[in-house]
């Protein structure tokens, strides 16, 4: 049925401010009175609901480490401090942000940020949206660190404990935390993109919080980081490549730097995975096996900006057009990391982590082959508003 919309005029009368009754007028008290009532009930109807962000939907499983393991995480603290903490840089010889944007105590700061809001012209907003998604990411680094400090034998149980394993964990996000900064401070000025569309993804990203299927165990928790530090690596490496082809050379060492950063810490622990394969196969090719049938998600999976029910889904398509981060890499990287381990020449293993070795060594090569079916079934693309860049659409 049709809406009639009239004349106002002819329909709708709205009665002067001298016809309110005297008793009801605002200095009376039954007005007072009447208006407490009734915002009272408005107050009671009003009812408010409890905070429910997105969240995890699979059952949750904790603490699957048998108890007697945590005794090789405690015996592994003093090679910890030998071999990993030795990766970490002193904070005086480590790059702040500031390294590389303009300088706001400078007299030529005015000048510093319309050059770099001229270079950002040349960037198209495919770009922009993979370079957001990736610094949406690094800025839920409190879900991060929350995560290795659920894992049984290396969390840090005090806040400041003294162990490697807590040194390694508080020093590793002081680290990570320079990323999401930089590139946080970058868009700002870059002028490009809606901030304030972009901060309530973080908020509702963090208030999400992240269940990457651990289980509270470190073995599966070190295999997941080394898997996604290698990701990310990967993925600042190609923004950085992007921004080069562009023109945009400063951009390109922002981002190159901070894939230099995620290669260390992918060092560490891949290194920490090599060394848990040295004492103790076995369980090692198990819990390899058991975290790539459950497939590694990504840390930023429940991303949501208040609108978008399948932003993360969204972002992950264009990272894969332009070629930021694509299922490809995914296969790469679990090839790379069975070499890295030299996971197909472990011997003496139970039927069982043979089995699982079998199994790990033959997934990268189906993955390839399932997505080559995938890109040959690929729909046609659609138009998809980002609201990160001001509800523009981009090819999804």
């Amino acid at each position: 049925m049709a809406l009639q919309l009239h004349p106002i005029g002819s329909q709708f009368h709205k009665p002067p401010c001298f016809a309110l009754p005297r008793s009801h007028r605002l200095g009376s008290r039954t007005f007072l009175m009447a208006s407490a009532i009734d915002v009272a009930s408005r107050e009671i109807t009003k009812e408010k609901k409890p905070y429910t962000p997105p969240r995890e939907v699979h059952v949750q499983k904790t603490h699957s480490m048998p108890p007697q393991k945590l005794e090789i995480f405690k015996s592994l603290e003093p090679w910890a401090e030998q071999n990993i903490l030795t990766l970490l840089k002193p904070v005086e010889r480590s790059w702040q942000p500031q390294d590389f944007l303009p300088d706001p105590a400078s007299e030529g700061f005015h000048d510093q940020v319309e050059e770099l809001r001229e270079r950002a012209k040349e960037l198209p907003d495919d770009y922009f949206v993979v370079l957001v998604g990736d610094m949406i990411t690094e800025e839920a680094l409190p879900t991060y660190q929350t995560m290795l400090n659920t894992l049984d034998g290396v969390r840090d149980e005090t806040g400041a404990s003294p162990t490697s394993w807590a040194i390694w964990t508080r020093a590793w996000t002081a680290e990570e935390n320079r990323h999401g900064d930089l590139l946080n401070k970058y868009l700002y000025l870059s002028g490009r993109v809606d901030m304030r569309q972009i901060e309530k993804t973080i908020q509702y990203l963090i208030g999400s919080g992240m269940d990457p299927r651990t289980e509270n165990n470190p073995y599966l928790g070190f295999i997941y980081t080394s898997f996604q530090e290698r990701a990310t690596f990967i993925s600042h490496g190609n923004t950085a490549r992007l921004a080069k082809d562009h023109g945009d050379f400063k951009l390109a060492q922002v981002c190159g730097t901070i894939a230099a950063d995620e290669k260390r810490h992918e060092t560490a622990y891949t290194k920490i995975v090599e060394k848990l394969f040295e004492i103790d196969p076995d369980n090692t090719m198990l819990c390899l096996e058991d975290m790539m049938r459950k497939k590694v998600s990504m840390p930023a999976h429940l991303m949501y900006d208040g609108t978008d029910d399948n932003l993360f889904e969204h972002y992950s398509s264009v990272a894969q057009r332009i070629g930021v981060y694509t299922a490809r890499d995914y296969a790469d990287i679990l090839e790379f990391l069975v070499q890295r381990w030299n996971v197909a020449n472990l011997t003496g293993l139970s039927s069982e982590g043979q089995r699982a070795q079998e199994y790990v060594c033959k997934l990268a090569p189906r993955i390839r082959k399932l997505e080559e079916r995938s890109q040959a079934r690929a729909k046609e693309l659609t138009l998809q508003p980002f609201s990160w860049i001001f509800s523009r659409e981009l090819k999804v």
